[in-house]
């Protein structure tokens, strides 16, 4: 049996280019979705592999129709493939069922081992060198928990220089004074400062997992990462569990902001984990109401 799944990023876009394509290649049940790819919970994707069985085969119309990242992907085939199902993607020319496809997806988990292994010699480089600076994790002492992160923000836009005392205050909801004491907690001096930087307030969900069941280290690498990386932008806990963060990126043009992103928060932190022997999975959304994802 052939069961089909469409989805797009939002409601207002439509369906019909896949359903299309997924009708004429003889799906006899197509499951659709309006969610982002980045969105950890697609509970049509999920009753999907739930009634999928041996022989079955999944068809989407592009693999990012399906996966987050390369990672998601080679999990979820792997999923489909313990049921003794196969995944054919129509515009890649993918189809799990023959031996070209099966090679294609043994191809793709190995270069996502090759790039951890990269990533983990980079990231022991990176932080002996960061600590060859002086560079230490921790929070600072003599603050409530909040007033902690809000101060690791001030002192960044005040070093950057790009926003004034009054624009600082205004984009961190803190009274002048208030400014003053984290200023100096941090042991800063004021200076004028005119030009302008905005900052954005995104929740990440993050994930991390041990690359085998025989070694242990998630709890660590999650410490690791908020001290060494989430700590620079603020860091939040929104829950208990610590798989979801609000965070404070300072950026200056949307060019900027997809930088910091990727390199400095979703890079850092998935070199981070890989110390550990683990892998991350990863997705922000802003909250400032534009619906942006990464």
């Amino acid at each position: 049996m052939k069961l089909g799944y469409a989805r797009v990023s939002t409601r207002e876009q439509e369906l019909a280019l896949q359903l299309d394509a997924l009708n004429k290649a003889g799906c006899e049940q197509i499951f659709e979705e309006k969610l982002s790819g980045a969105t950890k919970e697609r509970p049509q994707l999920q009753k999907l592999l739930v009634q999928l069985r041996e022989g079955d085969v999944l068809v989407i119309w592009k693999l990012d129709r399906l996966a987050r990242s390369l990672q998601d992907l080679v999990t979820l085939v792997e999923q489909i493939r313990e049921k003794g199902a196969a995944l054919h993607s129509l515009n890649d020319q993918i189809d799990t069922s023959t031996a070209q496809g099966k090679f294609t997806f043994h191809l793709f988990a190995a270069l996502s081992e090759f790039e951890r292994d990269i990533i983990r010699e980079r990231t022991k480089a990176g932080l002996i060198a960061a600590r060859a600076r002086g560079r230490q994790g921790g929070r600072p002492r003599g603050l409530s928990k909040k007033a902690q992160y809000t101060a690791i923000i001030a002192e960044k836009l005040y070093k950057e220089g790009k926003l004034t005392v009054k624009e600082i205050c205004e984009q961190l909801s803190i009274a002048k004074s208030t400014l003053y004491q984290y200023l100096r907690h941090q042991g800063l001096e004021l200076t004028k400062s005119s030009s302008k930087k905005k900052v954005l307030k995104v929740k990440l969900w993050l994930r991390v997992e041990t690359n085998s069941k025989y070694v242990r280290g998630k709890k660590k690498a999650r410490q690791e990462i908020e001290a060494q990386v989430l700590q620079d932008f603020g860091m939040e806990k929104l829950r208990a569990d610590g798989f979801e963060y609000q965070l404070y990126i300072p950026y200056a043009s949307d060019e900027e902001l997809d930088l910091l992103i990727e390199r400095d928060i979703l890079t850092a932190a998935a070199m981070v984990a890989d110390i550990w022997d683990c892998f991350i999975e990863a997705d922000l959304e802003a909250l400032d109401g534009s619906e942006r994802v990464w």
